[in-house]
């Protein structure tokens, strides 16, 4: 059963993105870059609380992995280089306006625009915070992450709890409200336009790919925490293979 819903989900894929309205459009470089930075109240509160992620995805390293290589899906800010030791650091980031003005950019090694830039290079470790809501083609990113794996090597990815009661009550009192006062627009639109993919689609994509796969909640549990995190590890190499051969781009 498990299985059957993992493919149908698989199948649900790629995602197609409704355009967003023109007044949204107007506010959506300076809100995203904002919010990211944690510059205004409900960003900061956000920010506090997504240090759990953060967290979470570094808390395999120590300041003696130097050796250890590291591949950034969907980098942002740069704000997990904060949490990160010195390491061979590569990103992908199509976003250039969200990092070109950071003071970490000289720790990063290589910078991709997009995934199937990534040719001959393996990783350790593959990364991701609160990137995978938003990939429409998320499977073909996650079944590359299979064969850019050194052995041994682990896919540590966290993710919002989106789909769930508790996650949509915390983005309505914070960032929603403060979206709203600002510029008089709803915040849902924006978000609804942003993440694509929610909790349990992230989870199926997850396992379709993955054999041994790790989850932790900040909260109660799966339907009642805020964020979660993922650790996976022996990939289903065949697999993603056969996925990405039938790829259509």
């Amino acid at each position: 059963m498990q299985n059957k819903k993992n493919q149908e989900t698989i199948d649900s894929f790629p995602r197609v993105r409704k355009p967003l309205p023109e007044e949204f459009q107007k506010v959506y470089a300076t809100h995203y870059k904002s919010n990211r930075q944690g510059k205004t109240s409900a960003a900061s509160m956000s920010q506090k609380m997504e240090s759990w992620m953060h967290k979470k995805v570094a808390a395999d390293l120590s300041k003696d992995d130097l050796q250890i290589k590291t591949l950034e899906i969907g980098a942002g800010t740069l704000n997990q280089l904060k949490y990160e030791p010195q390491t061979t650091y590569d990103i992908i980031e199509p976003f250039t306006e969200l990092f070109s003005d950071s003071n970490q950019l000289n720790r990063i090694n290589t910078i991709y625009s997009d995934i199937r830039e990534i040719e001959n290079r393996n990783y350790d470790r593959i990364t991701s915070i609160a990137t995978f809501e938003h990939i429409n083609d998320l499977p073909f990113v996650v079944a590359k992450t299979c064969l850019l794996l050194n052995d041994g090597g682990a896919l540590r990815a966290a993710i919002p709890n989106e789909g769930t009661i508790l996650w949509k009550l915390g983005w309505m009192f914070t960032t929603g409200l403060e979206f709203k006062l600002k510029y008089n627009l709803k915040y849902s639109t924006l978000l609804y336009h942003e993440h694509v993919n929610n909790a349990a689609d992230i989870e199926s994509v997850l396992n379709f790919f993955y054999f041994d796969i790790k989850c932790h909640v900040f909260g109660v549990h799966k339907k009642l925490g805020l964020y979660r995190y993922y650790e996976c590890k022996k990939p289903k190499v065949e697999v993603a293979q056969n996925y990405l051969s039938n790829y259509i781009n």
